[in-house]
């Protein structure tokens, strides 16, 4: 099962899905367009999919609203909704191996993370969420005696979820196991890079048992598939996970059609503080590596800052140097390789910009730094870590989404805070201290969603995850995220004397 060979085989036979799934059907674009889907790890074409635009938007819509006002999903007691979402999770595992491959063609991405991480990961989502359905209450109002007044949680209606290319399966569970749980129909719009993840979910939605028209699936570009639904006047809120550029078109949508409520978690730059009374620097250089170059650096909330005590900075950056040689990209179906390519061309040569950038800038390169070709494609690039970054740097500003780290030093506790929250993002952050008071002032001043002390990017599906300042206000996981899919309803009965 882990040898190379193997998965090359297992990849050769999956079935790659390419049309639209609507009211429970496969459905083509009206006008026949489709988009490619290119394998970044070899360039080969993998499938040309259905280009929804807002003609399959409206379709899909329509279905959900059918579904949500007239089947019975929003029917259905709190205990049949969880069945059918624990069989889903099931299904998800029965398929691992398929659910892995589709991503890992799609967007490059180790099948061994999708394998260990992503697949289970996403079905434990949906798993949590169903088990929390019979184990959530409602509220009566402390009233007069002659009154009942209740506070009922109840579904929205339509919700559009887009999602993004680096955890296709993953961002997809996020919005729609607590969309789905709280009784409201989904209308997904998986990214246009790794669609095929995403419409194998749906079809095992419809033998979990979710009825027609409660999950629909429209593939298609951003700026058609997207903007419809962000445009649409019959979807009640729109959850998007993806850059703060697409992220502020939405708003903008919501208030040109019927304000929505819009739910962004967008971009990042999370900022690693390493303090010098940090006893193990060994941990510290290992977590940092993950940290950044984990998925190619391409995660929302990666390590991109790393913010070094000045007195223990070049030791650190030593250690740090060694562990970068152990993320160097691979062939992605190989169990062996830590890191694979680069979604594609467009985002590699976005990356290699900012590196050439960071060069003319000033900043030293210390480790990498280099575009590669394996296997016939030019999608990977070495880890790469710059020292010397000012903050007025490109590489300081703005999210790379690659894997390029970088490195400034600080002299005391409040430069280092001032040097974390001096940016427009807000979405993680991690401290590296042995000195607890230190761990509780630093983590409560950061701008950040999450703080991760002794660790980064601490992540669980009972906490909330999501960020501030130009990062959104979205929260995705734990019970909070029933806030983007429900809304309070009060009911106030007066009683007879």
């Amino acid at each position: 099962m882990n040898e190379f060979n193997d998965w090359k085989a297992r990849a050769a036979q999956v079935r790659l899905r390419d049309s639209a799934l609507i009211d429970g059907e496969p459905h083509e674009a009206l006008d026949g367009a489709r988009f490619e889907v290119i394998n970044p790890a070899n360039g080969v074409l993998l499938a040309n999919v259905v280009a929804c635009a807002e003609p399959e938007v409206d379709l899909a819509v329509k279905s959900a609203r059918k579904a949500f006002e007239q089947g019975p999903w929003a029917r259905m007691a709190p205990s049949e909704r969880k069945a059918v979402l624990l069989r889903l999770s099931q299904l998800m595992l029965a398929h691992r191996e398929e659910l892995a491959l589709l991503d890992c063609l799609s967007m490059g991405k180790p099948v061994m993370d999708a394998w260990n991480i992503d697949v289970p990961g996403a079905a434990h989502v949906f798993a949590w969420y169903g088990e929390s359905l019979d184990k959530l209450y409602d509220q009566v109002a402390p009233s007069a005696a002659n009154v009942l007044a209740t506070i009922t949680r109840v579904p929205l209606g339509v919700i559009a979820a887009v999602v993004p290319w680096n955890f296709p399966l993953d961002m997809a569970a996020w919005k729609v196991a607590p969309a789905l749980a709280a009784g409201n129909s989904v209308v997904l719009k998986p990214a246009e890079q790794s669609p095929f993840s995403a419409l194998r979910l749906a079809e095992l939605a419809l033998e979990a048992g979710v009825p027609p028209g409660v999950l629909n699936v429209v593939p298609g570009l951003g700026e058609q598939a997207g903007r419809a639904l962000g445009l649409h006047p019959d979807v009640d809120s729109l959850v998007f996970t993806g850059s703060t550029e697409v992220g502020k078109y939405f708003m903008q949508y919501s208030a040109q059609s019927n304000l929505k409520q819009v739910w962004l978690e967008c971009g990042g730059k999370s900022p690693n503080l390493v303090f010098a009374d940090c006893q193990d620097l060994d941990l510290a250089a290992r977590k940092a590596a993950f940290g950044i170059f984990f998925n190619q650096g391409e995660v929302c909330s990666a390590n991109s800052r790393l913010l070094v005590q000045r007195s223990i900075h070049d030791a650190f950056v030593e250690r740090l140097v060694e562990q970068a040689r152990l993320w160097q990209p691979g062939n992605p179906l190989d169990p062996a390789s830590p890191a694979g390519a680069i979604v594609d061309a467009r985002q590699t040569a976005r990356v290699m910009q900012y590196i050439q950038q960071a060069k003319a800038e000033g900043a030293r390169l210390v480790c990498g730094g280099r575009q590669l070709n394996i296997n016939g494609s030019s999608n990977f690039i070495e880890p790469t870590i710059f020292t010397d970054v000012r903050p007025t740097m490109q590489l300081a500003r703005e999210e790379v989404f690659g894997p390029v780290l970088a490195i400034s030093a600080f002299d005391d506790e409040e430069q280092a805070i001032a040097m974390a929250n001096e940016h427009i993002y807000g979405l993680a952050a991690s401290v590296w201290t042995d000195d607890l008071n230190r761990a509780h002032r630093v983590a409560r001043r950061l701008n950040a969603g999450t703080v991760s002390v002794n660790t980064v990017d601490a992540l669980d599906v009972t906490v909330p995850f999501g960020g501030g300042k130009q990062s959104g206000f979205g929260r995705d996981l734990s019970l909070h995220a029933f806030d983007k899919y429900t809304q309070l309803k009060t009911t106030w009965i007066q009683l007879r004397s």
